[in-house]
């Protein structure tokens, strides 16, 4: 029982499965850099729901944040991407918040954004 736990744990710890592929990028990959709406009458009215990214920035609902970085992670149907936002805090005394966005590709002009997986909400780009 003493050899087989440690044997275990080296196993776990060496195997490839264990290991995720996260990569990371200095900024928002281009294929999903514009503005996306969640329809297209909410792209033609400038919608509140609306979202606008660039390779540093984020604006949208969360408001106008810089992209401090962006983790890259393969899933099932494609890559997945998480951007950590640095935004303005207006509900606290800091001056700043941080926060994870969710960026999920659907095909070229569809993505899903959110800050957890139970809340994605998908978006389809604006012309």
């Amino acid at each position: 029982m003493r050899i087989v736990i440690p044997l275990v744990v080296s196993l776990v710890i060496s195997s490839p499965v264990a290991i995720a592929g996260v990569k990371r990028l200095a900024s928002i990959p281009e294929a999903l850099l514009g503005s996306w709406a969640p329809s297209a009458d909410a792209c033609k009215n400038a919608d509140k729901s609306a979202v606008a990214l660039t390779d540093k920035t984020y604006a949208g609902p969360a408001g106008n944040c810089t992209v401090m970085w962006v983790s890259e992670t393969a899933g099932p149907q494609g890559s997945i991407y998480s951007a950590r936002l640095r935004c303005p805090n207006e509900r606290a005394q800091q001056e700043w918040a941080e926060s994870d966005l969710i960026i999920r590709p659907g095909d070229t002009n569809q993505i899903s954004v959110g800050v957890d997986f139970n809340n994605l909400k998908t978006y389809q780009r604006c012309p």
